[in-house]
């Protein structure tokens, strides 16, 4: 059995979004949150959840990616009690009783993304089309190759809110034991 992980690949969830998960949370696909809302009202990062969010359960902070992971029968009860007890605390379930089949059914949905191999990460593109939400998932593997030497980074930046992107130099690329060569 599988469910889906959420995944921090660097912080720019912290940016993007107005509250970002916690690596390692269950995660499910978060769209049930934009169904009662007008698309038109969406702006900034609440509209960035929406596009490109999944939701964490713990912390209901978004995520970008998440990643396929074998769980056991005892770890997705506790997903789905916890995403019940969510239900009741932040969207207005009126009880755990009420709340336990809208879990289900999200964990459920979430576990039919899983169809591949543990380790294997998704994202999500969403999107309001014929007064629906509509989502497609996309997959996305990892390399065998030795990691390359990263050709910007983000920092936080002395004007609150706003990212700082920091570029590597050449230099500094290839003393990290990746260089451009012209022929």
């Amino acid at each position: 059995m599988k469910l889906l992980k959420t995944v921090r690949a660097d912080i720019s969830d912290t940016f993007v979004f107005d509250k970002a998960a916690e690596p390692g949370e269950w995660a499910i696909s978060g769209a049930s949150l934009f169904a009662n809302l007008d698309p038109a009202s969406l702006s900034g990062k609440r509209r960035t959840a929406f596009r490109s969010g999944f939701l964490g359960i713990s912390s209901f902070g978004w995520s970008t990616l998440v990643q396929v992971v074998e769980v056991s029968e005892e770890q997705r009860s506790t997903a789905v009690e916890q995403l019940a007890a969510r239900l009741v605390e932040r969207c207005g379930a009126p009880d755990l009783a009420t709340a336990r089949p809208a879990a289900e059914e999200e964990i459920a949905f979430a576990a039919s993304l899983c169809e591949h191999d543990p380790g294997m990460l998704v994202a999500v593109s969403r999107r309001y089309e014929n007064e629906a939400i509509r989502e497609s998932f996309r997959t996305l593997q990892g390399n065998s190759y030795a990691k390359p030497a990263p050709v910007f980074s983000f920092a936080r930046s002395a004007i609150s809110g706003f990212p700082a992107v920091i570029i590597c130099s050449i230099a500094a690329r290839t003393v990290a034991g990746w260089s451009r060569t012209n022929s």
